[in-house]
Order: structure tokens, then sequence, then C-alpha cells
């Protein structure tokens, strides 16, 4: 029974699916981001995050042929200096020198960085940065106005709230299990933002064992009410997927369906829309949710049935793409609590009467002239017998299907990772 009736939902009224957004002549496209190796990245034997999960859902991606109906690209890595635009050059020159073997001479820094634990030195650390910055930045080519950040991984999405805490050009939102203690121990709902950024960090913190239908109420009340008031210009939508039931590291009883139901919900909007992952420490439903999900951002129906691939041994005894994953930890969320939950949200967002301008702050001037330098750039090549030869290397960075394997043999040697929707290991 669902936990919630018609009576308990909200009476206001935000802007619905489809009513802004893309032009209904729009061809809807889906491009897939895919950096091969980055499955092959290991952070230690007692580490819980196990990048070869994405290798178990690039490789079920393809057997269900939804590479089909995708656009593939090969991300390139960044360079030392896109990677200083953010990062101290200290902190920078640290990851390029240490390894395993050396730690030890670099161990007075690890407190200063905040390295060690859940983030170990490993092999090839700066080269993996490179890769999944490199990803980032091929993300975030076009420049929109608005941007609201959607984060469902069990724990609070605290890297990307404090990035733009004062800021109002990035709207945050994060449902996430908070007791005060719970890694990383942020999240709490009066973090709300500071400076112009005040109001613009949405926290919905939540109790454990929170099930499908209390979450997915709560998901679409809250997020039809920040899409109606900050009218973002596109959605970044961050997929934990921890916050599934039975995960190592969860507690909560989430089903992949439901977790994909936040995804359709998301995409229904017709916004601009990048989907990225997150948490997930038990590797085989990770690899079913991130497959599922990336087919409901291709309108595609999956068979329950796990097509026959290399690593079929990872999803037995049942084989199936949707397991029972709810009933392990009681759900302490009554109705009560996420109703207060709501209500603090919706009085927060009153505090934003309209839809902030286009003009609402300024581009930090670095940003701006980045912009303005890459269209500068374009602009002469177009213009010149270059622009030839480079325009040449871009379209080479789209993979081709006839670059994909088309039978079991022919990638027996490799370990081809995911970044699929840009999906990361970022929590």
């Amino acid at each position: 029974m669902s936990t919630f009736s018609e009576d308990y939902r909200s009476t206001r009224k935000y802007m619905q699916p489809g009513t802004r957004r893309l032009a209904s002549h729009s061809k809807k496209k889906v491009a897939y981001f895919h950096d091969e190796g980055v499955g092959n990245y290991h952070y230690g034997e007692r580490h819980p995050m196990k990048p070869h999960r994405l290798t178990l859902t690039n490789h079920l991606v393809l057997k269900y042929g939804l590479h089909e109906k995708m656009e593939i690209f090969q991300p390139r890595r960044a360079t030392d200096s896109e990677i200083r635009n953010f990062h101290s050059e200290d902190y920078v020159d640290f990851l390029k020198k240490v390894t395993p073997d050396n730690a030890d001479e670099y161990e007075n820094l690890f407190q200063r960085f905040n390295v060690g634990d859940d983030c170990p030195i490993f092999d090839g650390i700066y080269d993996f940065c490179q890769r999944y910055a490199g990803a980032t930045i091929e993300a975030s080519r076009k420049y929109f106005p608005r941007v609201l950040y959607i984060d469902i991984d069990i724990h609070h999405g605290d890297g990307v709230q404090e990035a733009f805490y004062s800021t109002d050009r990035v709207m945050t939102v994060s449902l996430h299990k908070y007791n005060g203690d719970f890694f990383p121990a942020t999240g709490h709902i009066d973090e709300i933002g500071s400076s112009l950024g005040k109001y613009y960090s949405v926290n919905v913190p939540l109790r454990d064992g929170i099930d499908d239908d209390a979450y997915v109420w709560l998901f679409k009340e809250v997020i039809d009410a920040v899409i109606g008031t900050y009218q973002p210009s596109a959605i970044v939508l961050q997929c934990g997927a921890d916050s599934l039931g039975c995960d190592r590291l969860g507690c909560f009883n989430l089903s992949i369906r439901a977790h994909g139901r936040c995804v359709q919900l998301v995409k229904n909007f017709n916004i601009p829309l990048l989907v990225v992952g997150g948490g997930g420490y038990t590797v085989r439903n990770v690899a079913r949710c991130w497959t599922y999900e990336t087919s409901v951002l291709v309108d595609t129906e999956l068979s329950e049935n796990l097509p026959p691939n290399e690593y079929r041994d990872f999803f037995k005894p049942d084989y199936k793409l949707h397991p029972d994953l709810k009933g392990r930890v009681e759900n302490q969320n009554d109705r009560t609590y996420l109703l207060k939950v709501r209500e603090r949200v919706m009085e927060q967002l009153r505090y934003l009467d309209a839809a902030p301008s286009i003009q609402m702050q300024e581009i930090p001037p670095d940003i701006q002239g980045f912009l303005d330098g890459e269209e500068e750039q374009r602009d002469a090549e177009e213009d010149s017998e270059i622009g030839k030869d480079t325009r040449s290397f871009r379209r080479k960075s789209i993979i081709h299907e006839n670059e994909w394997y088309s039978d079991e043999d022919d990638n027996d040697d490799s370990d081809d990772g995911w970044n699929g929707m840009n999906i990361d290991d970022d929590d």
C-alpha cells in the first residue's frame, strides 16, 4: 500500500513536465560518454568502492543493445592547467607525485589534502583524475545560465554543495540519510546556502529504511516545486546506487524501479539533462540499476532476464534485472516526519519569489574568459586551413558503432569501463 494518498499531496501548482523546455520539434539525443579502461583502476582490497562495477554496467548496456540508440563519445583527459583552474597547484603536484610505494614520504600532507581512508592513494591516481576531470569538462562545454543539481545518492552531496554554496547560478538538491554521524555528517535541512546562494541549497534529510512509495512521493513533491520555482536551463542528476536496498553501505529499501522512476520524473520535464553516477557498493546491483536507468533515458523496455555476457556469474542465482531489494531495514520515515521535511523545503522555496533572472550573478572573469576564448578559437578555426584538421579530430572523438565489439570473443582481453552518461565514482 502506498505510504501517501492524494489527501497528502501538495495543492501548490508548479510547472508540469513538458510545458516549457525543448521545442516539440527538437530531436532528442542521448550521448553516452564511455572511457575505455576506467574500470581497471583498483582502490585497494579493503576499499568498498570497486571501479569494476563500471565494466559490468558497460557490458550490460552493450548486451542489451542500448548503445545502438545513443551517440558514443570517448572523453579526453584534462590537462594540468585545466585541473588547476579548480584545484590548488600544491594539490595537483601532490597527486602527480604520490604513489602507494612512496606514500610514506607524503604522509604529512594526507590530512591537509584529506586523503587516505575513503580517498586512498592508488596506482595511476592522477591519470584517473585526468580522465574524470576531462569527462566533466567535456560535459560542460555548453553554457547554461541556471543549472539544477539533484543528488539521490544515500550520502549527502557535500562536494557539489560546497562548490556552489555562495552562488545562485547552481541550485543543489540532495536527498540523503542524515543523523549527524552518517558520512559525511553534513546535509542538515538548515544548510541553505550563503551570500548570493542563500536558499539555493536544498537538503532533504531522510532516516533509515525509506521505501519506494515514500521516496518517490517526496522526490516528486520536492523536485516539482524546485523546478517550478528555479526554472533551470539544465539539470545534472547524480544517480548514486547506494540508496538501493541491500547496498553494502546503504540503509534504504529502494528498488531499482523506484530509483529509475526518479530519473523518469526528471526526464519528463524535457530540460537538457546530464545523468552521472555516484556511490554504490554492491556491484551487481549498481550495474543493474545504471543499465535500467540508461534504458529509461532512451525509452527502451528491457527484458527481465539478463542477456548472456562474460560477467554473468556476478548476477546469480536469479540472473534478473530487478531482484527483490526491499525489506532489509525497518522504515523509520513515518508520514509525520516526511510531511514536516516537505513543508520545510516549501518554506525555503517561498523565499525565492520568482525564478531568478538570467543576469543573477556576474559570471566569474576566469570562466567568462574561458568561454570567450573557446568561441574565438572556433571562429578562427573556421577561417583557417588548420580548422579542417581540428574539426576532423573532433569528429573522430565520436566512437562509431562499427568500432564496438560484436561478439563475446572480441573483448576477452579488455576491461572496458563505463563513464556512462558520464557515470563516475564521486559520492
